[in-house]
């Protein structure tokens, strides 16, 4: 069982990973923090008393249904909104608002300087535009396994998938992502 430290430290140290991943799925840094959020009440809510280990792959599971559902909605949503979108203008005034912009500078990037922070900066928009473009489901295995360090087991149980569904996804994006990056001057 879970102490209510073990539960609060793992949310802290899945916040940020989870919040790329959403935003990854979903594309829009507002509704990737309601799923964050929504996920980790989840988690907390009815399986605060699972033990400590299972935790990740638990909020794993519930991150993925709760982007499902997000798009079950706005599946359902669209279909009203399209139906009266000719009632009134519409428009998001705050469309290029990143929130990652706002996060305060991480450990070691105190010290760069000002060419080595922007150069820094394009090329992580450039992998980040990369990743984005892969398909759904090579997206979801590759920032599984290499974002979020989960093995290739864990993987197959949080996609409901085989683990050479998992292996086949990962190859697919990895050598896409090289591709692309390399004609973009980008060696990793």
């Amino acid at each position: 069982m879970a102490t209510d430290k073990e539960l609060s430290d793992f949310l802290e140290n899945v916040e940020r990973r989870a919040f790329k991943q959403a935003v990854y799925a979903v594309r829009k840094d507002e509704s990737a923090l309601d799923i964050v959020q929504d996920a980790m009440i989840k988690l907390a809510e009815k399986y605060g008393d699972k033990p400590a280990a299972e935790l990740p792959m638990l909020f794993q599971r519930i991150l993925q249904t709760t982007i499902l559902d997000y798009f079950r909605r706005e599946k359902v949503r669209n279909t009203w909104v399209s139906l009266f979108s000719s009632m009134g203008p519409s428009g998001d005034e705050h469309e290029d608002f990143d929130i990652l912009e706002s996060y305060s500078a991480q450990d070691g990037e105190a010290g760069e300087s000002s060419a080595d922070q922007v150069e820094r900066q394009q090329t992580l928009a450039i992998i980040d535009a990369e990743v984005q473009k892969l398909p759904a489901r090579q997206r979801e295995a590759f920032l599984m396994r290499y974002w979020q360090d989960m093995d290739v087991a864990e993987t197959a149980e949080a996609m409901g998938c085989s683990e050479g569904s998992v292996k086949t996804h990962c190859s697919r994006a990895t050598h896409a992502l090289a591709e692309a990056l390399a004609a973009k001057g980008i060696k990793l």
